[in-house]
């Protein structure tokens, strides 16, 4: 192409060379470099799109059946209905006492094979909120002893109550949930318990590297957290959150967990873990169930809601049949152009084979 010469003479007086902005005669800079270029011919894309679409759709058809083979239960346990027995409990406080308690009988249909897992799920919940999400001190979380007693300036105005800091502090941890779930299988007349386990759900790395409670020479949490006072929306201190000292103050996991902000306002938090007894028995028969419901925790201020969902997993986690349905769609839409472009060029291909460009 045609260069120009920059206007700009020789700087200062010096009387140098004259700028220019021809580039370099190099083979990079004026594109002389040896280059491959595919050429696409009928033979080298034709295959190419029928092996992409017989390898997509049996992929996309095993990742949504797997998907489908998950059991999944969901109660929504709110209360907006005036027939729901929650309903009562709809315009709770945090610290009505007593508490509000309704019970929900539900059916299951199936029975549930293998370990089970218990969300809480929450609506219309934006835990995402930039404020809100930086309104915490990682410090303190971690057993830093002089941020227990100073902790960040992000947690304001969750920093300090009554001239004490508070730990944990922040609107993350002000705001956690506190609805306790309780399952029972009704065999005739009879409520038989099912135990849910509250350990292992958190993520290892959190429970054992990112929380951590302070460091003292005592086992005694009550005096570690001495100078602290509660999250101003909490009915217990921090060191109260469970009996067993491996799951109590900043290491308890239901807190752990609900520290882990969720990224959309619809979102579900692991609760408990429901693990099978033995092989020959599913984790829940099918038949009759009731859930008891600790209702704590308002939401009906902001048209949030609560529900409760019962789901085993497969090897790709969760029920989730978006990736099969994508595999299964790319797959068929491959398939579709490949037997497209092959009538195309079966009709076509061999009209005028010597259509170069003349010189």
């Amino acid at each position: 192409g045609g260069v120009g010469l920059s206007g700009g003479g020789a700087a200062g007086g010096g009387g140098g060379a004259v700028k220019t902005r021809k580039p370099d005669n190099t083979a990079f800079k004026q594109q002389r470099l040896p280059a491959w270029q595919p050429i696409l011919t009928a033979g080298t894309v034709l295959p190419a799109f029928f092996i992409i679409g017989l390898i997509f759709i049996p992929i996309g058809i095993g990742i949504f059946v797997t998907s489908n083979n998950i059991r999944e239960y969901e109660i929504d346990y709110t209360g907006t209905e005036p027939s729901s027995p929650c309903n009562k409990c709809l315009n709770v406080s945090w610290d009505s006492t007593p508490p509000c308690t309704c019970t929900i009988d539900f059916t299951l249909e199936h029975s549930f094979e293998s370990n089970v897992f218990m969300y809480y799920g929450l609506s219309n919940f934006y835990q995402n909120h930039r404020r809100y999400v930086k309104s915490r001190d990682d410090s303190q979380l971690n057993g830093d002893n002089s941020s227990l007693l100073n902790p960040s300036k992000e947690c304001e105005p969750y920093r300090t109550n009554e001239d004490k800091p508070i730990a944990p502090c922040g609107a993350i941890a002000n705001s956690m949930f506190n609805d306790t779930l309780e399952l029972y299988r009704l065999d005739n007349d009879t409520r038989i318990p099912i135990p849910l386990i509250k350990k292992g759900i958190a993520w290892w790395t959190d429970k054992n590297v990112k929380f951590r409670n302070p460091s003292g020479d005592t086992n005694n949490l009550t005096a570690l957290f001495q100078g602290t006072t509660k999250p101003v929306n909490w009915p217990k201190p921090v060191y109260m959150l469970d009996s067993e000292p491996d799951n109590n103050g900043f290491i308890n996991e239901d807190f752990i967990v609900w520290m882990r902000t969720a990224a959309l306002p619809t979102f579900r938090k692991l609760y408990r873990l429901i693990e099978r007894k033995n092989n020959f028995q599913p984790t829940l028969q099918a038949g009759k169930y009731s859930l008891d419901i600790t209702y704590n925790y308002p939401v009906h201020s902001f048209d949030g809601r609560k529900r409760m969902i019962l789901s085993t997993i497969s090897w790709m986690g969760g029920k989730n049949p978006f990736l099969g349905i994508a595999y299964i769609t790319v797959g068929s839409i491959c398939f579709f152009l490949g037997v497209v472009l092959l009538i195309i060029h079966h009709k076509y291909g061999n009209r005028n084979t010597s259509a170069d460009i003349p010189n």
